[in-house]
């Protein structure tokens, strides 16, 4: 392979890649914890954008009971959304098995 073509790959990437990081905000992923009464949803960013909790989770008496439920939600959330991005990183690379942040 030639150097000119393998350059033109290198900055193709590159650019798929930038594109793909501005997308990523809009790209959405939902998790939900207790039977759905507690809903977070991410972006592919890992930014958490929306939390709905159902009222009838809500006990002032248990309030440990919904920051766990709270806590599981997100973090599920957060992997949810890693895992996306990485697939669609992988969409671009094509597995070439390059390290995080070369483009």
């Amino acid at each position: 392979m030639n150097m000119q073509k393998l350059m033109k790959q290198a900055q193709k990437m590159q650019a798929d890649m930038a594109r793909l990081q501005d997308d990523l905000k809009d790209m959405l992923v939902e998790a939900a914890s207790g039977g759905g009464m507690i809903k977070v949803t991410a972006n592919c960013k890992q930014e958490i954008v929306a939390i709905q909790i159902n009222p009838e989770v809500i006990d002032p008496d248990d309030v440990e009971m919904l920051e766990d439920l709270l806590l599981a939600a997100v973090k599920e959330a957060q992997r949810l959304a890693g895992e996306r991005s990485a697939d669609e990183m992988q969409k671009i690379t094509g597995g070439m098995g390059l390290p995080p942040g070369l483009f």
